[in-house]
């Protein structure tokens, strides 16, 4: 499909149009083929390289694209609903989509910027942004070091990342620096190029293969239709990239829980203690399980109607109305969501233990991953802070602060 003319690009955020039952036949059968390998490659610490291109090329990464430009026009609440079934599968591959996606639903927002229409080509021909903001030192998330400059018409970017997720996956790097006037600017930078070092040294327990680890760039050339300021991100990034967060982590509680329930079926040897000989009959054992599935069901229930709120603040974009009431409403909803959905992941990956034996936590049965997973998922955007700003708006009033650049209104980017 070739590239639509910029004028059209004035409608280029419409109302979604896709239908669900249409998505999950499509991805769904990739979810599934994912899900066979995962246990294997996590105890390998095998980067899935041949999963995430299966998804890019079945149209994954443009699912929030209008059909008329490429994609599926699927709304926030179908995106991150599929997400979370993708962290189902396999919680690394569908981390390793956060930083592109996002940087998608800032083109959608952004439709009559000119760069806007060579990105919607390179969307449609399979390329993937991967991610880099945070600084590779122990400074505040504002103190960015990280420097773009411009010489003779060429733009070049040198600094130190750390948390570049997705980076090995990707075909462009979307890097935020300061150019020579002080600006926060985010910039487009080809990884397939000198200057890029890209550097495996994630030592995380969890999400050992999104690539999580350091970007090293020397004077690495900026694509010409990579350079946006960072104030005209839209609205709700940092919303954005916490629901991601919050969509796998969803995805491991049910994992965890269709793991460990399956596991307990199969046991055929029971303690002392039992109330059955056979576990699968033990009334105590089934009160376990059956606890974890409603906590599995109160995150589903978060991330749906949390996700929806960030589709009233694109629709309220898309009217081109005052969003503060809408972002206001959709930060509000997902730091209530942060709360239930990390909780929720955690009591199911850890809890699901109590209802198996020893042997579950053999390496081989590979349940030990989900709560390494979680665990760090969650470490990313410690609730508690989360809690007191929530906490000030429901007795004081107080206005939590703006779902906008984490860099500019913390948010939920940082790690």
């Amino acid at each position: 499909m070739a590239a639509p003319a910029s004028a059209d690009l004035r409608s280029l955020l419409t109302r979604p149009d896709a239908d669900s039952a249409a998505l999950a036949a499509t991805y769904r059968p990739l979810f599934d083929r994912i899900a066979e390998g995962n246990p294997a490659r996590e105890r390998a610490r095998e980067f899935p390289y041949d999963q995430v291109r299966w998804l890019v090329d079945a149209g994954f990464s443009r699912l929030r694209i209008p059909r008329a430009y490429g994609g599926d026009g699927a709304s926030l609440r179908q995106l991150f609903a599929l997400l979370a079934e993708l962290g189902a599968a396999d919680p690394n591959v569908a981390h390793v989509f956060r930083n592109h996606l996002a940087f998608v639903e800032d083109r959608l927002n952004s439709p009559e910027h000119p760069a806007t229409a060579v990105w919607l080509e390179r969307f449609r021909r399979g390329e993937f942004v991967g991610g880099g903001w945070t600084e590779a030192n122990n400074a505040r998330f504002t103190d960015i070091a990280t420097r773009v400059s411009t010489d003779a018409g060429v733009t070049r970017l040198s600094g130190d990342k750390y948390y570049a997720t997705g980076s090995l996956y990707a075909d462009w790097l979307d890097v935020i620096g300061r150019d020579e006037d002080d600006r926060l600017i985010t910039a487009l930078v080809a990884r397939d190029q000198p200057g890029v070092t890209l550097v495996d040294d994630w030592e995380g327990f969890g999400q050992q293969t999104t690539a999580s680890g350091s970007a090293r760039y020397r004077d690495a050339v900026v694509d010409e239709h990579g350079i946006f300021p960072a104030e005209e991100r839209f609205a709700y990034q940092g919303l954005f990239y916490q629901t991601a967060l919050l969509a796998v982590l969803t995805g491991i509680a049910r994992s965890a829980f269709r793991d460990g329930a399956a596991a307990l079926g199969k046991r055929t040897r029971n303690y002392p203690l039992g109330t059955n000989d056979v576990p699968a009959q033990d009334v105590l054992l089934q009160q376990r399980i059956g606890l974890l599935a409603t906590r599995v069901f109160a995150a589903d229930a978060a991330l749906d109607k949390q996700s929806a709120t960030l589709d009233a603040v694109a629709l309220a974009h898309l009217r081109d109305e005052d969003e503060h009431a809408a972002l206001v409403e959709a930060t509000v909803r997902t730091h209530e969501a942060q709360t239930v959905v990390i909780e929720a992941a955690l009591e199911v990956t850890g809890t699901v233990f109590d209802a198996l034996g020893a042997s579950a936590t053999a390496l081989s049965a590979g349940l030990d991953r989900h709560w390494r997973n979680a665990r760090t998922l969650a470490s990313h955007n410690p609730r508690v802070f989360k809690e007191r700003v929530l906490g000030d708006y429901y007795v004081n009033g107080t206005p939590p602060p703006g779902g906008s650049n984490a860099f500019l209104r913390p948010q939920g980017q940082g790690a």
